[in-house]
């Protein structure tokens, strides 16, 4: 097994595994892995649908997701697509899955089903890097800060989706969300300092309401996105992307209008965070 860096902070390339067959010393060495580097890239799989439960329950429990239209013969797998027609793909901005759960993903197993001739790369970024690289005024300021994470202004019946044409391909419309989660995490097995708001589902600072919350959170977002802290990736057929959700936020680049695109997505069981 090989281990390329994708980029100075955040992402690695791993070759020479089958994901399918990994031995359990090689499931332990991904893992670790990806816990601190954040995402890790695997080109050339053989990965099947059943492949495909096998590894995620080989890692822990399976988060069946509840907006994604899931695949047809295979409940575990969420389906992220958009159509030739769509001009809204799911993802398109910078965010961490789940964050609104109590106890939140750990994190996901992306695989390429179809893809447009070009386009439709994803972007990382290493929450870690992130913490690290604040002014320590500011670190101190967060250091016992709480914020509430929802995804109902996204999802619900009259949110965000449902004003664009991917509203109809969703489902849980009718879903309530709402999770309390510290602003800084420790990853609970690097012990690393991680900042935990993202811009798609933290709406406020407990104890502040949103106007209050926004100049600060808007700060921290800002600042999360350092040029070495990002990786991209260039999906081709046959690539798998695993991802620490606690470690990074992500971004699906919404730039192939006209072609279709599907992925399919198992989401990997999370532990309850704490600072």
């Amino acid at each position: 097994m090989q281990l390329t860096p994708m980029a100075p902070k955040c992402g690695v390339e791993i070759s020479g595994v089958s994901l399918a067959d990994c031995t359990d010393a090689e499931m332990q060495d991904i893992k670790q892995a990806i816990y601190e580097h954040g995402v890790a890239i695997f080109r050339d799989q053989d990965f099947s649908p059943e492949d495909h439960i096998k590894f995620g329950k080989r890692w822990g429990g399976i988060d069946i997701n509840n907006y994604f239209p899931l695949q047809e013969d295979y409940g575990e797998i969420a389906v992220v697509k958009k159509e030739a027609d769509q001009a809204t793909n799911i993802g398109g901005a910078w965010h961490t899955d789940h964050s609104y759960d109590q106890i939140p993903a750990m994190g996901s197993v992306l695989v390429a089903r179809e893809l447009p001739p070009q386009g439709g790369d994803t972007e990382w970024a290493h929450m870690g890097a992130a913490y690290d690289a604040l002014p320590d005024d500011l670190k101190d300021e967060i250091e016992d800060l709480e914020a509430f994470h929802t995804a109902d202004h996204v999802y619900k019946a009259d949110g965000l989706y449902a004003q664009t044409d991917m509203g109809k391909s969703l489902r849980g419309q009718d879903m309530k969300t709402g999770a309390v989660h510290p602003v800084v995490i420790r990853h609970p097995l690097t012990g690393r300092k991680l900042l935990y708001v993202n811009t798609a589902f933290t709406i406020n600072f407990v104890g502040r309401t949103r106007e209050e919350s926004l100049p600060l959170l808007q700060r921290l977002c800002d600042a999360a996105l350092t040029g070495d802290n990002q990786c991209r990736l260039q999906w081709k057929l046959g690539t798998v992307a695993i991802w620490d959700n606690r470690t990074t936020w992500h971004n699906a680049i919404n730039d192939y209008q006209g072609h279709r695109r599907e992925m399919h997505r198992i989401t990997l069981s999370g532990d309850a965070l704490a600072a």
